[in-house]
Order: structure tokens, then sequence, then C-alpha cells
């Protein structure tokens, strides 16, 4: 009978403390939500941005700002962001140091004393300076060149004190076994998924960076955000096929052979974002926006997407094409048009009406012919921005009233 009441008893205080255990797994708080934070890349501050800048405010937890570069001589180079503009937006900023990837060394102790003297000039007294959160070192390395990264990152951060220290990441680096002493003296890091790969293979791809972002996870044991782009990007090569250029803001000239439009997609972009919400990796704490929109920014997304992918709102694509009179007699302009408030991808191919007997393509759209149709198919990959549009081609369609098709 005793051993009975033992066993009884026994089991009830197991039930007890399983229930125990199970009610206050029931009462863990849910994972706080996924902190955004927006480069600002731009050497020039112009109206636009700072318009940006206010505008976006409510939305983000802080600026990470480029404030410095090296040269080609490895010697730091300031630009001068409006910090009364930045103090207005009441975010804190990181103030972003890149290091050109290419240097093969340079003068650790004259980095570091200019790092040190650029926090104290923004960090004086008795002028307008937003919050200082840290400081960011952007240095895109070659694997065999981060023994000597994690050197310079060591030494840095003992001459920062508690001031925060983070850095940008490559997915190249995380097979490296050298990738632990890069994490180990940081605060922080930010892995970049877009633009890592040859121009070849394009800018982003939410499966390729889903990968790389489970895989970091696993590596470091600190907080991390993930980089993701909302811009695109015009690359162009010599007649050897080497790389000539990367156009990703203002027009420049170019005598490349070859040139190709490469864009971040929303959709795509919100797909990795819906996930990592999903199924969140370990340690990861935000995303960081490169680079904050402008209206005159011709290769980023507009604000108002940029906000959509933001808050995970639906993104209903809304454009349409149509034939409009055009100053030539008889010949009509094709017009893309988008009237919705997400900038949309332009479609691969437009198929013309049967009537049309000439046409042909402009502004990234070539003519070509499939099963006695004209078709109009994208030569470059770009988006029409919301209540926008843009001429695509002209045709003559003999009095055609049939609008042309978006053959998806």
């Amino acid at each position: 009978m005793k051993i009975a009441t033992f066993l009884r008893s026994g089991a009830g205080s197991l039930a007890l403390l399983l229930g125990s255990l199970l009610a206050l797994a029931g009462c863990q708080p849910a994972p706080s939500p996924l902190e955004h934070d927006a480069y600002i890349w731009q050497r020039r501050w112009t109206p636009a941005l700072d318009a940006a800048i206010g505008q976006s405010a409510a939305k983000i937890r802080g600026w990470r700002v480029l404030a410095a570069q090296t040269d080609a001589h490895g010697e730091l180079q300031l630009f001068a962001p409006d910090r009364a503009v930045l103090a207005a937006s009441g975010r804190p900023v990181v103030l972003v140091v890149r290091i050109d990837g290419q240097l093969v060394q340079w003068d650790e102790e004259m980095l570091i004393r200019k790092i040190l003297a650029l926090r104290a000039d923004w960090q004086r007294h008795g002028e307008i300076q937003p919050t200082l959160a840290g400081i960011e070192i952007d240095h895109d390395c070659g694997t065999a060149r981060l023994p000597a990264y994690a050197h310079f990152l060591t030494r840095l951060k003992q001459a920062l004190g508690t001031t925060r220290l983070s850095i940008t990441a490559l997915p190249a680096w995380i097979s490296s076994v050298d990738l632990t002493s890069v994490l180990t003296p940081i605060d922080e890091a930010v892995l970049q998924v877009h633009a890592v790969q040859a121009p070849h293979a394009g800018l982003f791809e939410a499966p390729l960076a889903r990968k790389w972002i489970d895989r970091f996870a696993a590596r470091i044991r600190k907080p991390f955000r993930v980089a993701l782009p909302t811009y695109g990007s015009r690359v162009s090569w010599d007649s050897k096929g080497e790389l000539f250029a990367v156009q990703s803001e203002s027009p420049m000239l170019s005598e490349a052979s070859e040139a190709k439009e490469l864009a971040a997609a929303p959709a795509e972009v919100a797909q990795l974002l819906a996930s990592l919400r999903k199924d969140r990796p370990r340690g990861l704490v935000g995303i960081a926006w490169f680079r904050l929109p402008t209206t005159n920014d011709e290769r980023a997304w507009s604000l108002s997407t940029w906000y959509q992918v933001m808050r995970g709102a639906p993104l209903s694509a809304q454009s349409s094409v149509h034939l409009l009179p055009s100053g030539t007699a008889g010949a009509s302009d094709v017009m893309l048009r988008n009237d919705g408030e997400i900038d949309v991808s332009l479609p691969r191919r437009i198929v013309l009406p049967a009537a049309c007997t000439i046409a042909d393509g402009i502004n990234g759209y070539a003519l070509t012919e499939e099963s006695g149709r004209y078709r109009l198919t994208r030569t470059q990959d770009g988006w029409l921005r919301a209540h926008q549009q843009r001429a695509v081609g002209w045709a003559r369609c003999n009095n055609e009233t049939t609008p042309p098709q978006i053959d998806p």
C-alpha cells in the first residue's frame, strides 16, 4: 500500500511538474519584431534625401550613415552628412567607415586614430548632433585577408571601449575558419546578401540569400542583421568581357561594349523577409536596408514600395499596357502603366495586336516575332514605379483598338 501510494503521489507530482512547464512555455513572450535600419550611402546630400529621411524616420530604428572611406592609398577621406537633418529625425546614427576591399594593407595606427577622431567629432557637446549609436566597418576583403582584418578589429574595439562596433560580413566568409576571429571582437554584424556574386549572376536571389543567412546564424554567437536591397544597378563590360563599371545612382559616361540592368524585385525581397519572420534564425535582430530610397534615385524603389515591403503588406501588381496616339501619323506609342501603390517588375514580353504590321522596342525592349505575332521582349531588368508610365515601343496597327497583352 505504501508503494502504491508513493507511485500515485509521484505520478501526480510529475503531472503537476509537466503542467507547470507547459504553462511556462505558453507564457514565453513572442520574439520581438524585426528592427529596421536604413543605410544612407549617398555622398551628396540633396533636398530629396532630406525629405526621405524626414518621411521615413518613424518607420525605422536607426540610420547607418557612410561617414568616411579610404582612398587608393589607404588614407581616410571624410564625408559631410547633414547632422542637423539626422538630429531632427530623432533616430540614432551608426557611422560607417568603408575600407576598400582591394587594399592589400593599411596603416592600423593611422586608421584607428582617425576613426577615434571621427567619433569624437560626432560626440562634441554644444552642437546639433544626432545620437551616436556605434561605429561600423565595411571591408569587403577576400578570405585570405581575414586574419589581418581580425587583428585590426581587435585593436579598434579596444580603442573604442564601450562604443559599439559592428561590421558588414560577406557570405564568402561563412566557410572560412578565420570567421570566428573576425566576429570575436565585434558587438554585431550585418550580413550582406545582395551584390555579392559576379554581376552576370544577378543582384539578389531569395532562396540563396536564405541559405546564407541560416549558415551565418550557425556560425555567429552575437546579434546580427541582414542587409537587403532596395535598388538596381547598371553593370557594363568592356570588349574583353571584363567588368567596366557599376552604375547605381547617377548617370555616368561609359565606353562599355555591353551593359545590363540588374534589379532587386520587391516581391522577391518580400518573400525572403516573410520567411525570416515565419522561421527566424537564432540571433537575427533586424534588417538593414540598402539604401534609403529618394525621389531622384532612378535605380531605387519608390518610398511607398519600400514601406509596403517593410511592413509585409500585400504586393498586388496593377500594371497594364496601352496603345496611345504618337506624334507620328499612323503610329502609336506602346505605353506601360502602373496604377498601383507598388513598383512592378517590367514584364518579360508584351504581345502586340495581330493588326500591327510594323513595330519596334525602346527603353529596354526589343522587337521579336513568334507565331506570326510581334512581341516586345525585355532586354534589361528593371521596374516601373507606382503611378508612373513608360514608353516601351511604337507600332503601326491599322486602326487597331485591341490593347496589347502582357505575357508574364
